[in-house]
């Protein structure tokens, strides 16, 4: 990294636990907060956080020039992400900031776009046992953890998870009813790393799991890339001949547009 410290920022939608006395009590501070404790564990880590309510939700340009990783949280406000923000997101991601999308944020409006599909799943909410199976257990998003880890009462998540074919699947969920979840997956969009972890609802103190919280330290470092910032170009860039090594652009000019004179003699000497 060429930053001394991996700098995260952490946000979230902080719209449960200012409605629900219930979220309010398992997360007193926000979600978003308890997220960035679990990462600020790794004392070489500069964690800040950001929210829906905040000016331009927290997302100036400034904050995501200086953020390594980016961690996402939402669930039920998706749609009153700003365009113009996603926007920034997704240019930085192709620059090479990292994405880690937690639980419902397959739905948020970064992630469908980084996917380019519905990102649908099937769901129950029963309060029921997960156990996430590590499929690899070199992967450094796996550091750590035992072959399998539980997590006692979730939100089911199902298959078919309709994203693109992950580049690797670290974790696959069992739930009670049998049923099983790419729950820990990774792809890669422009030079920006994006990992997804399906752990988290609100209603359960699922990122007081220390399981779930190495996870999300081991990601954060995982996510943050070599420091390498692509040009996050939108538009094609047409390079003129004068910027093209051994041309001799005298040669060619009268070749450039269609209609010249020395286009049309060129054509007659085809023919």
């Amino acid at each position: 990294m060429m930053a001394q410290n991996l700098r995260v920022t952490v946000w979230g939608e902080n719209v449960h636990e200012r409605e629900n006395p219930l979220v309010a009590k398992i997360y007193p501070a926000g979600m978003h907060h308890t997220i960035a404790d679990a990462i600020s564990e790794d004392d070489d880590c500069e964690v800040r956080t950001a929210t829906l309510q905040d000016p331009e939700h927290g997302l100036t340009t400034g904050v995501l020039e200086n953020t390594d990783v980016l961690v996402w949280w939402g669930h039920a406000a998706h749609g009153k992400v700003a365009d113009a923000i996603v926007e920034r997101i997704l240019a930085r991601v192709w620059q090479g900031m990292g994405f880690i999308a937690l639980h419902s944020s397959h739905y948020s409006k970064p992630f469908m776009r980084l996917m380019g599909t519905s990102c649908s799943i099937v769901w129950r909410e029963a309060g029921e046992k997960e156990r996430l199976w590590v499929c690899n257990p070199a992967h450094p998003i796996a550091r750590g953890i035992d072959r399998y880890f539980e997590i006692e009462n979730v939100e089911m998540y199902g298959e078919p998870f309709a994203v693109p074919t992950p580049d690797e699947i670290v974790f696959i969920s069992w739930f009670e009813g049998g049923e099983v979840f790419r729950s820990g997956c990774t792809w890669k969009r422009g030079n920006g790393k994006i990992f997804y972890f399906r752990p988290g609802h609100e209603a359960y103190p699922i990122y007081h799991n220390k399981n779930v919280r190495l996870v999300l330290r081991n990601a954060a470092r995982w996510a943050a890339g070599d420091g390498v910032k692509w040009p996050a170009f939108v538009d094609s860039h047409r390079i003129s001949y004068a910027r093209t090594k051994n041309t001799d652009t005298r040669r060619h000019s009268g070749f450039r547009q269609v209609g010249s004179d020395a286009f049309v003699r060129r054509c007659r000497q085809v023919e």
